[in-house]
């Protein structure tokens, strides 16, 4: 996974200097790379960057104010989690996120869109990993077959009043940030 140009100049512009790196650990999904930097101040220092590919995360909603959620286990805390449909393709350079976005929602839903708007850009955790992510909002669904990869199986699908979404997120029954962060996001941009 190669480091953004853009990237490496926001890092240039602010004053770092990036004196080695290596890759310390990688799988067709996830590379972790050790860093040895020269910070602003000129104090040499060491950060640990985890890579990953450009994912999506996308909003369905439905004609009668519905939205559809998926639920999957999430082996890395140990629980089903409630989630927005979201995805990346690892083993494809160069993916037209809105083309990914749609790949995504009729994997894991089965939904096909009519419209996706995009809503914006956001960084997954951008203190440990330069994973960035464009934000969906879906409509004019259909529903049809969903195509679920091997390691989604588990995954199932639910729709529900947007209203009820919301009183999830209050009752802390959702705790992906990046599906809280894109509702929150589509929301303030006026698009609910």
């Amino acid at each position: 996974m190669a480091v953004d140009k853009m990237i490496e100049e926001g890092r240039r512009l602010a004053g770092f200097q990036t004196v080695s790196s290596r890759v310390a650990y990688s799988n067709p999904w996830t590379a972790v790379r050790e860093d040895v930097i020269i910070h602003p101040n000129g104090k040499q220092g060491l950060y640990g960057v985890v890579d990953r590919s450009e994912f999506v995360v996308i909003l369905p909603l439905h004609t009668d104010g519905s939205v559809t959620l998926i639920q999957q286990f999430r082996y890395p805390v140990g629980e089903r989690m409630w989630e927005l449909p979201m995805g990346c393709w690892e083993t494809k350079d160069n993916v037209d996120p809105g083309e990914l976005a749609l790949g995504e929602l009729r994997e894991e839903t089965g939904l096909r869109a009519g419209e996706m708007i995009h809503a914006g850009t956001m960084y997954q955790g951008a203190g440990y990993s330069n994973q960035k992510g464009q934000v969906y909002l879906a409509r004019n669904l259909t529903r049809g077959a969903t195509d679920l990869e091997e390691t989604e199986q588990d995954i199932t699908t639910h729709d529900m009043p947007l209203a009820e979404f919301e009183a999830m997120i209050a009752r802390g029954d959702i705790k992906c940030m990046v599906s809280v962060a894109a509702y929150a996001m589509i929301k303030a941009r006026g698009l609910l």
